[in-house]
C-alpha cells in the first residue's frame, strides 16, 4: 500500500518549484532563499564544490548556521537549488532551425555552462532533471527533435547520450586544466603538450605498436582546440542520430 510518504517530492525539488509552505507568522526574516544559494554558489566558484557546507554559506552572509534552516532542510537540498540556479534558463533556440543544428545549439549552450561553472561537474547526479531550469532545457532539447520519425521513448536516449557526451567533454577539459595549473601552458591544449614525449619514454614500440603509430602521426601534439575536439565528436555523434532518422525513413 502506498503511504503519503512515497508521493512526496524530494525537498530540493519541492522548494525548486515554489511548492514548498512556509510559515508566515514571527519577525520578517533577514535572509531570503536566493540569497543563501547566491552565496552558497559563489562560495563554489571561489573554492569548489567541496568548501560548501552550511556553516561555510551562514559565514558568507554574516547569519547562524541554524538560520538557514528555515530556508533548506539540509546541504543536498541545497545543492539541487543551487544547481538549478546555476545551469539557468536555455538561451533561445535560433527560429527555423533543424533538428541537427538545434541539437548542436542546444549543446554548445550546456558547455558553456559547464565551462563557466566547472564545480557543476562535481556535484553527484541524484536523479533525472526535476527542477525548473534542468527541466526548462531538457524541454528544449526534446523539441528540436519534434516533427521527426524517431519514436518518443528514443527521442529520450538521444538527448541523454548527447547530454553524457557534453558532460564528458566538459570533466575532461576541468580536470586537465586542473592538473596543469601553475604551469606555464595551463590551457587545454597546453596539458597535452609534452604526451607524445612521456609516452616515448615510457612505452616500447614493438609491445604498443598502434599506440606509436598514432603517436608518430602528431595526434598528441595538441595541435586542435577543446571547441575542435567538442566540434568533432558532437558531429560524429549527430551523424548516428541521422543515420537512425534514414534507417527509420526505409
Amino acid at each position: 500500500m502506498e503511504s503519503e510518504d512515497d508521493n512526496r517530492l524530494p525537498p530540493g525539488v519541492e522548494t525548486a518549484w515554489g511548492l514548498r509552505k512556509r510559515p508566515a507568522k514571527g519577525p520578517k526574516p533577514a535572509l531570503t532563499l536566493p540569497r543563501i544559494v547566491q552565496a552558497a554558489v559563489g562560495v563554489a566558484a571561489d573554492e569548489g564544490i567541496t568548501a560548501v557546507s552550511m556553516s561555510r554559506v551562514a559565514a558568507e552572509l554574516g547569519a547562524s548556521t541554524m538560520s538557514l534552516y528555515r530556508y533548506v532542510s539540509s546541504k543536498d537540498e541545497l545543492l539541487t537549488l543551487m544547481q538549478d540556479s546555476a545551469i539557468g534558463h536555455p538561451p533561445p533556440m535560433p527560429p527555423g532551425v533543424g533538428w541537427r543544428e538545434g541539437l548542436a545549439h542546444w549543446a554548445w549552450s550546456m558547455i558553456r555552462v559547464l565551462r563557466l561553472n566547472p564545480w557543476l561537474l562535481r556535484v553527484p547526479v541524484a536523479g533525472p532533471p526535476a527542477t525548473p531550469n534542468n527541466v526548462a532545457w531538457m524541454e528544449q532539447a526534446l523539441r528540436c527533435l519534434t516533427g521527426t520519425s524517431i519514436a518518443e521513448p528514443d527521442k529520450v536516449s538521444v538527448v541523454l547520450l548527447v547530454t553524457i557526451y557534453i558532460r564528458g567533454q566538459a570533466t575532461l577539459n576541468a580536470d586537465l586544466e586542473v592538473a596543469w595549473q601553475g604551469k606555464q601552458d595551463d590551457t587545454y591544449e597546453g596539458a597535452l603538450n609534452g604526451y607524445s614525449a612521456l609516452l616515448r619514454k615510457v612505452t616500447d614500440r614493438r609491445d604498443f605498436p598502434a599506440l606509436h603509430a598514432v603517436i608518430d602521426s602528431g595526434a598528441f601534439e595538441a595541435t586542435d582546440s577543446a571547441d575542435e575536439d567538442f566540434i568533432w565528436g558532437l558531429d560524429r555523434l549527430l551523424d548516428g542520430v541521422e543515420r537512425l532518422l534514414r534507417d527509420d525513413q526505409e
